[in-house]
């Protein structure tokens, strides 16, 4: 199938003589600016013989996607201008902030942010200097570049980000740029799908501009080398309509790429038009535009006789050592080619026909709001979190499903803000799974593909995101966030590893944004991590690990928050807080199965205030100094700490005890790193100088060690915590494997605590003898003994 048998891109004269002539010069100016940033540290304008002392030291950077980003950059300008259409860019080739910046830079944004960066000769110079120099600029569109929220310094997400930025955004089209080599990602094949969770009622629209230019660092890519049916068939089949641009006479492409992109956003406009005024229910088939042009795009067409210009060569640098017989004047040549001298006055500035291509003010994508979205940012209207506090007379004596009782608080943050369409839950298909359903008391899944008459709470006006990737999901979220909006991402514990590096990238945003005097700060990405490894007895080891604490905890403190909340009250305090925080993320790891709830909702306020305390109710220490202190962290290692405390009391009641809860885990560090932290002095007030401290904790022991290591008494701390021991089995066993359960921690106290004289010994035989009684139960009857299923908390009671 050839290109005149696809969809049809109008193939007259879209641009007049005049428009294409310009838009040339602003592309020829946006490339030079792209060359000049990777090459050159002095001469911008070349108004004097270039010397190698003109040349960058170290050359840094990536060209070979850049003159296309360029290309389609210029282009959606000029519909701005003549549709009046409100466009965010999105750019999705990894490195390529070249060209963003030299737009940004032509537009005239990047020196109102940056006044050191004028539109003169001098500020050119500045330009060049600081990409990819030490004190300067990264290589890819990171915060410090005016309109981006999509670093894409790593790959794969630029799609979801896209699409997460038109959730409830009726009236934005992010266009967004789709690089080969990243096409061949996990994330972002998934993402072609996200077509099917957009309303064109109620939400914007997504351009998605696929660039083929064949390579990657060094090798072909899959979609530019698969016959050019087989792609048609693909991208059809995900449910676009896609519009072809192909060529590498400039001339042409320029009229091809004008006519496609009229043709794509007058397709835009009608389905949302449809949508809106006809109600029209069909799911459309959106617009997207293939674009396959060189790689290295009008740069040298060969390099010491080999292929530059169309080969993976022209990836990042296409030559650099500056002292290679003919390198300096292949640079020269190539600069020369895009007659600078033509585009920029004498002051250095570009010339003003060429300037006049620019939207004006906010309809530059530049200084579109969207890309800043903190300034948009609308708080929360929140309901009284005590108000759905489970009653608690005395601690133990209720039982609940702390997620559900948090999901019918969600469901009333959903229902506050529904006007404003300012909240949305997403997860990987896993709402009600995580008792969360209350939400679809207000609320369906949002879904605009096919529909059967069983299916359950599916609808394009649906505001909870499902579906069974978390890559989506996450991307999603943080479209929507960086955009201005709020929202909560719940999943299973397990998987939650799946977004390890979209959460580095996504810590990496926000700890760079903190710098950038001009980002606002956004909403905080809040996670909910539940279905966690103490209750995925059911479903085996494959879905038992609570590593992702730890991958968080290696991230800036001042970005940072995890909480272990005990049970439903502390969780609805500490919801609450992270809806109403910001610039930060989140972790929450709660249970969803039933477990006994330990604090009415006055003591669950105050402890989580602090973050950290002692039990009173649980403790016998008080008037002295404890012979041992029993911590926790998490809501079944809670459970198995008050049950040892219960063996202790009945077998060694003379042994003085104290309980310390942990709910915010960063209040272990000292508060000179971290800002929870406790001080030394607190610190030693709580856990003691010299006393043996057995903490149970919800994960990997060492996270514990690493945040206290410092502190008075970190000789004596001794954790238990999981051991990577899991299996198919029931619920106590799966802390029995691990050594967490309550019959390990009574025996460590025996074996830490000195003194304790001859009836201690007695008291362990007992505690291994119940370990072996529990093996024999549940191999026998499949499930955990009486006396574990039904213990109570019943101390003081």
């Amino acid at each position: 199938m050839d290109a005149t048998e696809r969809d049809a891109v109008p193939t007259g004269q879209v641009l007049t003589a005049d428009e294409l002539k310009l838009m040339h010069a602003w592309w020829r100016a946006a490339n030079y600016l792209s060359v000049g940033q990777v090459y050159l540290l002095a001469n911008p304008l070349l108004r004097e013989p270039l010397k190698i002392e003109h040349v960058k030291p170290r050359l840094l950077g990536h060209w070979g996607t850049t003159p296309g980003l360029n290309f389609v950059y210029v282009h959606l300008n000029r519909i701005i201008r003549t549709r009046g259409t409100n466009v965010l860019f999105v750019a999705g080739p990894g490195h390529g902030a070249p060209g963003v910046v030299a737009n940004t830079y032509l537009e005239g944004t990047y020196s109102e942010l940056y006044p050191d960066i004028s539109r003169d000769e001098e500020g050119l110079c500045r330009l060049f200097r600081q990409f990819s120099f030490p004190g300067g600029i990264p290589s890819h569109a990171a915060p410090e570049t005016p309109g981006s929220i999509h670093e894409g310094g790593e790959l794969g997400y630029s799609l979801a980000h896209a699409y997460g930025a038109v959730l409830d955004n009726p009236d934005l089209v992010v266009a967004c740029v789709i690089g080969d080599g990243e096409a061949e990602t996990g994330p972002l094949a998934t993402s072609w799908h996200a077509n099917k969770f957009l309303n064109p009622a109620a939400d914007g629209a997504v351009l998605p501009i696929l660039h083929l230019n064949g390579y990657k660092i060094a090798n072909p890519t899959v979609l530019a080398r698969i016959p050019p049916e087989e792609l048609e068939a693909l991208l059809r089949g995900y449910g676009y309509a896609p519009l072809f641009v192909e060529g590498d006479e400039p001339q042409t492409m320029h009229q091809k790429m004008a006519g496609a992109l009229e043709e794509a956003f007058a397709r835009i406009k009608a389905i949302q038009s449809a949508a809106r005024g006809d109600g029209q229910a069909q799911r459309p088939q959106w617009p997207m535009i293939v674009l396959r042009s060189p790689k290295g795009w009008t740069g040298p067409k060969t390099v010491d006789g080999l292929k530059a210009e169309g080969f993976w060569r022209s990836h990042q640098v296409p030559f650099s050592d500056m002292t290679k017989p003919g390198h300096l004047q292949l640079l020269d040549d190539w600069l020369r080619s895009y007659k600078p001298e033509e585009l920029f006055d004498e002051a250095g500035a570009l010339r003003t026909e060429i300037a006049a291509l620019a939207p004006a003010g906010e309809q530059r994508m530049s200084a579109n709001p969207h890309a800043n979205g903190g300034a948009l940012m609308r708080p929360l209207r929140l309901p009284g979190f005590e108000s759905y506090a489970i009653p608690v007379a005395h601690p133990g004596e209720a039982n609940a499903e702390a997620t559900r009782i948090m999901g019918t608080f969600l469901r009333d943050v959903m229902r506050e803000n529904g006007a404003s369409r300012n909240f949305r839950v997403f997860g990987p298909d896993e709402t009600a799974s995580n008792r969360l359903q209350a939400l679809f008391e207000v609320t369906d899944r949002a879904w605009d593909a096919r529909t059967i008459a069983e299916d359950d709470h599916l609808a394009p006006a649906g505001r909870v995101m499902e579906i069974l990737s978390e890559h989506l999901c996450q991307g999603w979220l943080e479209g929507y966030l960086l955009t201005g909006r709020h929202g909560l991402l719940s999943c299973y514990e397990a998987f939650i590893h799946i977004v390890d590096s979209m959460f580095n990238q996504h810590a990496k945003w926000l700890k760079t944004s903190r710098d950038v005097a001009w980002r606002r700060p956004i909403a905080s990405l809040n996670y909910l991590l539940t279905s966690h490894v103490w209750q995925q007895d059911h479903n085996g080891f494959s879905h038992q690990d609570p590593g992702f604490i730890d991958h968080v905890a290696n991230k800036k403190a001042d970005i940072v928050r995890i909480y272990l909340p005990p049970d439903a009250n502390t969780l609805l305090y500490v919801t609450d807080h992270c809806l109403r925080s910001w610039g930060r993320i989140n972790v929450i790891v709660a249970g969803k199965a039933p477990a006994p709830q330990w604090l009415d909702m006055d003591a669950a306020i105050k402890h989580c205030t602090q973050g950290v305390g002692i039990w009173e109710w649980a403790s016998n220490d008080r008037g002295g100094e404890p012979d041992v202190v029993l911590a926790c962290a998490g809501d079944v290692p809670t459970l198995e700490t008050l049950a040892a405390v219960d063996l202790l009391r009945h077998y060694l009641p003379e042994l003085k005890v104290r309980v310390v809860n942990v709910v915010d885990l960063m209040t272990l560090q000292p508060n000179t790193a971290h800002p929870h932290g406790l001080s030394d002095r607190d610190f030693d007030a709580l856990f003691t100088k010299d006393k043996p401290v057995v903490f149970a904790y919800h994960g990997y022991p060492t996270l514990i060690h690493r945040l206290v290591y410092k502190r008075t008494n970190h000789q004596n701390i001794h954790v238990r915590g999981y051991q990577e021991e899991g299996s198919t089995t029931t619920t106590f066993d799966m802390v029995v494997r691990n050594k967490l359960d309550r019959f390990h921690l009574a025996a460590d106290v025996i074996d830490l605590v000195p003194g304790l004289g001859a009836s201690a010994v007695y008291v362990k035989q007992a505690m291994r003898d119940k370990l072996v009684e529990h093996e024999r139960y549940i191999r026998a009857h499949g499930i955990d003994m009486p006396e574990i299923r039904e213990w109570r908390w019943t101390v003081g009671a």
